[in-house]
């Protein structure tokens, strides 16, 4: 798969700039078979009964990690590693009724009539200990807009973010 190039033209002299994926912190496929070795085993090995369904890589900061999408009892879920196999965060989806009671009303409370698109547990991983660290919902508002929005269990709302014309899947 070739990189998407997008051309940029900046100040009144016409600096061009080229910013590929990677620069701009966006995500690139990888066929399982070409993901790091440590990356699989590090997800066989956590999730034991999962199907691998996909990878991608990306890279923020100069630092590269992998995430692995696989299917476990029924959820999708997403996995992001170092290229050492460490596991560093898990995004488990679930649906809205999951949710813990303060989130719901948080997300009800301030979105009223919202559509929700995914709905996922956010869960830190360090030193193989597992938190969760908060909700993530991508949902369209009443009034069309897309967006992705984090909130912690207590149901304080932590950031939220434009996502384009509420057509977008994450």
């Amino acid at each position: 798969m070739r990189p998407q190039i997008t051309w940029l033209a900046v100040g009144s002299i016409g600096t061009l700039l080229v910013l590929s994926p990677v620069a701009r912190g966006q995500e690139a496929k990888v066929s399982l078979e070409k993901a790091p070795k440590s990356v699989i085993e590090a997800v066989k090995v956590r999730f034991k009964d999962a199907a691998l369904t996909g990878a991608s890589s990306e890279t923020e900061e100069s630092k590269t990690v992998y995430e692995v999408t696989i299917k476990d009892k029924g959820q999708n879920i997403d996995v992001t590693l170092t290229p050492e196999g460490e596991i560093l965060l898990i995004e488990r989806e679930i649906t809205r009724k999951d949710l813990p009671k303060a989130v719901a009303k948080a997300l009800a409370d301030k979105y009223p009539k919202a559509v929700y698109k995914i709905v996922e547990e956010i869960i830190k991983v360090e030193k193989k200990r597992e938190t969760l660290a908060y909700y993530e919902v991508l949902l369209v508002t009443a009034g069309k807009q897309a967006l992705e929005v984090q909130v912690s269990a207590e149901g304080k709302i932590l950031n939220e973010e434009k996502k384009g014309s509420g057509q977008e899947e994450k």
